[in-house]
């Protein structure tokens, strides 16, 4: 592997361009574990103390304050201290906009396969998770994007809820943070039993891949618990998102987190096969499986004849913690590029940046200009 250096950051010229500070870790081979599921340790009793700490400090992570830098007094512009912190955040990661041009060159005469989340990717974080509405601007570009390349979006929602929320036929959809995939029909389907053939809204065959079907019944129970010890928090709602369930904070006065955490860990208490994820002022209640957004990523590739393809790069966009199990991927394997969308500094295992969804918007409209000068 050849590393070709210039005045702005090395290039790795087998496949990708990768900035030295984002070097991969040793590729893992990419085949499924002969088991999904996890072993989740469990905690020593006694240390409460510790316990309260870990929780609401993970709960707090998703909601940074910035204090105000004055940089003259007698000026009208003031930088804060997450803009500082942000700009040089952005030397690490580096905006996908800005730094398109060496996306390009690295993807030239290969295939893109593009992979997006959607809360906080394609829609802004809302008060109200029912109303995180898409525009029609996005949902156009999108739709755009989907013509040139192979769409995917991934996202923690039930898939059904995501699909109402985008209604477009032509892309494929995974829920519930990978644990229900409707994707293209191939020929090894058969030999997985948790694929079963199905049909989309426009009456086409597809695949159904549901790892988690026989927890339904365990998720539904306690969506129902979760429903009931969180009804007296202000501002708490719990959404049942099919393979798991999410518990929603954002609401919350922070003063009351703690509370929110340890009433869902207390009903944990009594489902060894369930674990706890924190993502944006969320808490998710998932299955105990050796299954997450970039074993999905894996998944789709395959079932697109795009898996172990010298010529493919996967690229997936998305800003929540659960995204970085796709980052990872990706990453390790040297495949393709994760773009954290984010507009405070955090660490991601992604290699380039965008602030919001708008600039999200503007990079699948870029995507779509360079594809189509790239064609003629």
């Amino acid at each position: 592997m050849d590393l070709k250096t210039n005045n702005t950051s090395p290039v790795l010229t087998d496949r990708l361009g990768i900035h030295s500070a984002l070097m991969p870790y040793s590729p893992n081979s990419s085949s499924f574990a002969p088991t999904l599921f996890l072993t989740i340790p469990r905690r020593r009793p006694g240390i409460l103390d510790d316990v309260r700490s870990s929780l609401i400090d993970a709960m707090k992570s998703s909601s940074p304050t910035h204090n105000t830098l004055t940089i003259e007094s007698n000026s009208e512009t003031t930088l804060t201290n997450g803009d500082l912190a942000y700009c040089n955040w952005m030397l690490k990661y580096p905006s996908a906009l800005a730094s398109f041009e060496q996306i390009a060159n690295c993807a030239k005469g290969k295939r893109i396969a593009l992979f997006l989340d959607y809360d906080g990717t394609l829609s802004p974080i809302v008060d109200n998770p029912d109303h995180a509405f898409m525009s029609n601007s996005m949902r156009a570009a999108v739709s755009n994007v989907a013509k040139y390349f192979p769409t995917a979006i991934i996202s923690g929602r039930s898939r059904d809820k995501v699909f109402e929320f985008v209604g477009l036929t032509e892309l494929y959809y995974a829920g519930s943070h990978g644990m229900d995939i409707m994707g293209p029909v191939r020929p090894s389907s058969s030999d997985n039993k948790n694929c079963i053939r199905s049909t989309n809204e426009e009456g086409k065959e597809v695949n159904l891949f549901q790892p988690a079907s026989k927890f339904l019944p365990m998720i539904d129970e306690v969506f129902k618990s979760l429903v009931e010890i969180t009804k007296d928090i202000v501002g708490a709602t719990v959404e049942n998102n099919k393979f798991c369930v999410s518990v929603h904070y954002r609401n919350v006065d922070e003063k009351s987190w703690i509370v929110v955490g340890q009433s869902v860990e207390e009903i944990l208490k009594g489902y060894p096969h369930l674990r706890l994820t924190h993502g944006r002022k969320v808490l998710e209640v998932r299955p105990v499986l050796d299954w997450h957004k970039g074993k999905a990523v894996e998944f789709l590739l395959e079932s697109l004849g795009l898996m172990d393809c010298d010529d493919v790069v996967p690229i997936y966009v998305g800003d929540d913690r659960t995204d970085e199990d796709a980052f990872k991927v990706l990453r390790e394997g040297n495949r393709g590029y994760g773009i954290i969308v984010s507009s405070k500094p955090k660490e991601s295992n992604a290699f380039y940046s965008l602030r919001d969804p708008s600039e999200v918007m503007e990079f699948l409209k870029t995507l779509v200009t360079w594809k189509k000068k790239n064609t003629l």
